[in-house]
């Protein structure tokens, strides 16, 4: 990681918040009120059942927590947004009041956006990048929301180069923010781990992720539990928790800045231990500049 990415900066959201990003690694936590997502699916259906969850990772360390509405496993069944809606907007109008950490509103569709940045939503995170509704641009301007876009391979031609096909995508996702008004203070990227790449894809992605400090926008990383962990390690989703720390710690290295993931006390503990030499590479090299 660039000994330079430890300077802090903030990420600006909705409703007059900000999380410093820098020093220390930002855990999102996965929350999908869903019956299908590919590894916890029907484990927090319920409004009690997400929120109990939700106010538990904020516990275990959880900056952010991520709110979803629709797997988005691949050959997932679409539900409709009002569907959508019924799911994620009572969990977050639940959270909002009972916890610091940050509310993230998983969608695509710009009318559920929308509603769950009125109902206490502090970001709205596309996994379409604004390619889908960009809408979604408009709401995240006019409401002063974060906004997270994330690249994908899916329902296109990728190119053949797998950082040149993240510039194209994301440098297309930010045209389309800057001409809704979005400041670029209120932007993470995703370079979307899984999302229709293969595992060499994914392996070379990580590789090569320090190319995407060009772009000059926090990043954040979604490994978890995904699929080319499982192809690695030989685990199924549930268990491939110890599979996504490794792969934390070598994406803080490489200048990650928050994690999407789905058991956060590993991950917290995995990236603790990242930050804390990072700080003292940090200082040695402040020492011989001195």
């Amino acid at each position: 990681m660039p000994l330079a990415q430890l300077g802090s900066s903030f990420w600006r959201v909705g409703h007059g918040r900000e999380i410093g990003l820098g020093a220390r690694a930002v855990i999102m936590a996965i929350v999908n009120v869903t019956p299908d997502s590919f590894s916890d699916g029907g484990r927090y259906e319920t409004v009690d059942a997400a929120v109990t969850r939700a106010l538990q990772a904020a516990n275990e360390g959880a900056g952010i927590i991520d709110i979803g509405g629709e797997s988005t496993r691949p050959d997932a069944d679409v539900v409709s947004p009002s569907e959508e809606q019924a799911r994620v907007l009572p969990v977050i109008e639940a959270l909002r009041g009972k916890t610091d950490a940050l509310i993230s509103i998983d969608t695509y569709r710009a009318e559920t956006a929308r509603l769950a940045v009125g109902a206490g939503a502090h970001i709205v995170n596309d996994v379409f990048g604004l390619q889908k509704e960009r809408e979604i641009g408009k709401i995240v301007a006019d409401t002063g929301a974060g906004l997270c876009l994330m690249h994908t391979g899916r329902d296109r031609e990728k190119l053949a180069d797998v950082i040149a096909d993240q510039f194209f995508f994301l440098e297309r996702s930010l045209e389309i923010a800057s001409a809704a008004g979005v400041s670029r203070d209120r932007i993470v990227l995703d370079p979307g781990f899984g999302f229709a790449k293969d595992t060499e894809e994914n392996v070379e992605l990580m590789a090569r992720f320090g190319e995407l400090h060009r772009l000059g926008l926090p990043l954040l990383a979604g490994t978890s539990r995904k699929r080319f962990i499982g192809a690695i390690t030989g685990r199924q989703a549930a268990d491939r928790d110890a599979g996504t720390a490794a792969t934390s710690v070598l994406l803080r290295l490489a200048g990650a800045s928050i994690f999407r993931v789905h058991d956060v006390a590993i991950n917290r503990d995995a990236l603790a231990i990242a930050d804390a030499m990072l700080a003292a590479s940090h200082s040695c090299e402040q020492g011989n500049l001195a």
